[in-house]
């Protein structure tokens, strides 16, 4: 397609479906911990915890699940102290909690190539997308303080143009140029996207907290990783050791996958899942956004 269509395509699924491009920092490279933190709620607390939450910096993904007495948040710890902080002092409307559950994640599956896109893509076209990756290298990564303000500015906006990095940084644009190749090179930097997945059919959406015996833990992590429907997978600490994002575009399909697919992981022992109702904060959004039902 000519760049003028793809322009406007993709202004058209900006506004119609909140495609928004955000850079992220590879939290393992550096040293950092990310934690999965299930947090039980009295009725008619959870929106508030929730929106608190998302007003941390160093909060991910915030959403509110089962019944809304389940708020499910991703925690970016970049010292080991950071998560004892929340949990014992920080964390918001504590007296309103009845419950929390915190996960280590541990070691992170997806995504596997294009996996989900390739009902969609043709191999030729795959196989592009897959040579544009940068390839990152190996050996210690680190973030200089300086370069929190660029990363700030590309978690706002992953296409943010050289010129507003540089005013940004206070930077020359070629020190931003080269700072940026240096951090992707490293592994540390990578481009992700976030959507209203409504616009691809999607309507129900799901986490699964999975038992699976501890011989069969890498093995049904990658297995669970190849399914279209699944674009999180992780094995984490705590009571159960894997956890999934899973979508679906209703109920009966979801059925399907949890009596069919599902099964067949090796070593599964349980499964708990928990639907999610609402989102309060996406992955490179720096404060909450109004809850909406999905």
């Amino acid at each position: 397609m000519s760049d003028q269509t793809v322009a406007r395509r993709y202004r058209r699924m900006a506004g119609d479906a909140g495609l928004r491009v955000h850079g992220a920092v590879n939290g393992q490279r550096v040293g950092w911990v990310d934690w999965l933190v299930r947090i039980q709620a009295a009725p008619g607390s959870s929106e508030r915890i929730a929106a608190a939450l998302a007003q941390r910096p160093d909060t991910r993904w915030v959403r509110l699940f089962s019944g809304g007495t389940e708020i499910t948040c991703t925690l970016q710890a970049r010292t080991p102290e950071q998560p004892s902080a929340l949990f014992l002092r920080g964390l918001p409307g504590s007296r309103h909690v009845t419950g929390i559950t915190a996960h280590s994640i541990l070691h992170i599956f997806t995504p596997v190539g294009f996996t989900a896109l390739t009902g969609a893509l043709s191999a030729d076209q795959v196989a592009a997308l897959d040579a544009s990756i940068p390839q990152a290298a190996s050996g210690e990564a680190r973030i200089r303080p300086d370069d929190e303000p660029l990363l700030a500015a590309l978690s706002r906006d992953g296409r943010a143009p050289v010129s507003d990095l540089a005013a940004a940084t206070h930077w020359h644009e070629s020190t931003v140029r080269r700072r940026v190749a240096e951090l992707e090179r490293a592994g540390v930097l990578y481009f992700d996207l976030n959507v209203d997945e409504s616009a691809l059919g999607v309507s129900t959406r799901v986490m699964m907290w999975l038992t699976v015996e501890p011989a069969h833990l890498d093995a049904a992590g990658r297995a669970l990783a190849m399914h279209r429907e699944i674009p999180f997978a992780a094995a984490t600490t705590g009571p159960t050791n894997l956890v999934v994002s899973a979508v679906f575009s209703d109920t009966a399909e979801l059925y399907a996958y949890l009596t069919t697919r599902l099964t067949g992981i090796p070593g599964l022992r349980s499964v708990e899942t928990s639907p999610v109702i609402g989102t309060v904060k996406r992955a490179g959004e720096a404060q909450s956004p109004p809850v909406h039902p999905e």
